[in-house]
């Protein structure tokens, strides 16, 4: 059996890409730096967990959703 298991960076990368959105203009839709946005969809760091709320929101899902 396969498990798919959907990451924050994924997810940010989904929704940008399917919304036209530059990792600059979904940084400023959140109040975050291109670069944080970048570090994000890189894994190489993970959003503040302050902006969970507004992550899930702006993506439509549920904070749950980012720990599978």
């Amino acid at each position: 059996m396969t498990v798919c298991k959907i990451t924050i960076s994924d997810r940010i990368k989904d929704y940008r890409k399917q919304n036209h959105l530059s990792q600059s203009d979904f940084g400023e839709m959140l109040g975050v730096s291109p670069q944080a946005v970048y570090k994000w969809e890189k894994e190489i760091c993970y959003p503040d967990i302050t902006l969970l709320p507004d992550l899930a929101g702006t993506l439509g899902c549920m904070i749950d959703d980012f720990f599978g």
